[in-house]
């Protein structure tokens, strides 16, 4: 019997090794080196994926840590996997390190108990971020209570081929009243796509009478009233998109060359320096100019979060500390590369690394900041997943 029990215990599972404390950075350092990250992220965009490439070699040449980006569609399909994991016992080196994420996805995480952390704020590089100016402890309205580290800023911009459309529109109504007389210039990603998505959202933003409304979760009480005025504008807008509403762009990638090739005037995006950069990259002509609403438009940071059951959560940590550093968040700024805005303090920076970013040349399709002028807030997430659905049952159609 003593020679079973010992057998049996040479072949138990072995307890989990207890996490690194994120406090303790050096340990953190040293815990990473050897480590791989599988990074799941939007590959959408080969500008982005070029840019996580590049995060790549860095981290693999100054901490050991190998980055794997895991191209993604939508963002669910990771949460789902972490969630079937967990529900399969798998709590201790998961298939997922690190997700690219915000709004209703990190929210339902975060609800599951799907996350490592808190860990974003004993960051290094945290005592960089703009706390005070940017919205980065708040995720479409959820505190982020540690759980999610930013790493871009966004904002809706309209982008337009000043060429044949020189003028800016000042809201939504105006943009409507444009479309009816220039129909099939203009459309937009087709949801739950989130440029799509985000679309709907800067509608019912800009033309309700008390946006507020949308910072407290979407109700069966008062989900009806809020949401008419969006349909009844949909119900005018739609006949007089591109193809009149019937076919729509399947992602925010598939807008520009529709510019490019003339077949729409307008269309809309979330990097204020997107624009710039594909008449960098010869992907749009330079009579492309962006514009904001006069009531502003809706701003969001893109955060990374760690799954519960990340079996190297000191290789993600590196990574997320990597991308708060001003090296990264410059490049990642540099309409030539990204154009994504950044969510560091330049107050809090050195005079040399202030002056990289003094130095970038946003390009001449990218609004100064003050121009982008006030930012809108996200809705609570709860308001996008009903939309989205509801736009599917009124005006969806099979790509």
């Amino acid at each position: 019997m003593k020679h079973l029990s010992v057998v049996a215990a040479l072949f138990a599972p072995l307890p989990a090794l207890a996490d690194v404390d994120p406090n303790d950075w050096d340990a953190v350092v040293a815990a990473a080196d050897g480590q791989t990250v599988y990074w799941n992220a939007w590959g959408g965009s080969t500008t982005t994926n070029e840019f996580i490439a590049w995060v790549g070699d860095r981290v693999l040449a100054e901490y050991g840590v190998t980055l794997e980006h895991v191209k993604l569609t939508d963002t669910a399909d990771a949460v789902t996997r972490v969630l079937s994991e967990k529900q399969a016992g798998e709590n201790d080196d998961g298939a997922i390190d690190m997700i690219w994420i915000n709004g209703s996805n990190f929210a339902a995480m975060k609800d599951a108990g799907l996350l490592f952390g808190p860990y974003a704020e004993s960051l290094p590089n945290w005592a960089l971020v703009d706390v005070a100016g940017k919205a980065v402890q708040t995720d479409f309205t959820v505190p982020t209570d540690g759980f999610e580290s930013p790493w871009a800023m966004a904002q809706v911009v309209f982008v337009h081929d000043t060429a044949t459309m020189p003028d800016r529109l000042g809201s939504m109504q105006a943009l409507q009243d444009w479309a009816q007389a220039n129909p099939g210039r203009f459309s937009y990603p087709q949801p739950p796509d989130f440029l799509g998505t985000t679309f709907l959202k800067q509608v019912l933003v800009d033309i309700s009478d008390d946006p507020s409304l949308l910072q407290m979760p979407a109700t069966d009480d008062n989900y009806d009233a809020v949401t008419a005025p969006l349909w009844a504008y949909l119900d005018e807008l739609t006949p007089n998109l591109w193809r009149e509403g019937k076919a729509y762009p399947a992602t925010g990638t598939a807008m520009f060359p529709l510019i490019a090739d003339g077949e729409i005037d307008l269309s809309i995006s979330f990097s204020p320096g997107a624009a710039s950069t594909a008449i960098a990259n010869y992907e749009l002509p330079d009579s492309v100019r962006t514009f904001v609403l006069d009531k502003g438009t809706i701003g969001n940071a893109s955060f990374v979060a760690i799954p519960y059951n990340s079996g190297s959560k000191e290789g993600a940590m590196v990574v997320a500390d990597f991308l708060l550093s001003p090296e990264a968040q410059a490049r990642a700024q540099d309409p030539a590369i990204l154009g994504y805005g950044t969510v560091l303090n330049m107050d809090a920076l050195n005079d040399a690394d202030r002056a990289v970013f003094d130095g970038l040349e946003l390009g001449i399709a990218t609004l100064t900041p003050a121009d982008l002028g006030t930012v809108q807030a996200e809705p609570h997430p709860s308001w996008m997943t009903r939309i989205a659905d509801d736009w599917a049952q009124r005006y969806g159609v099979t790509q």
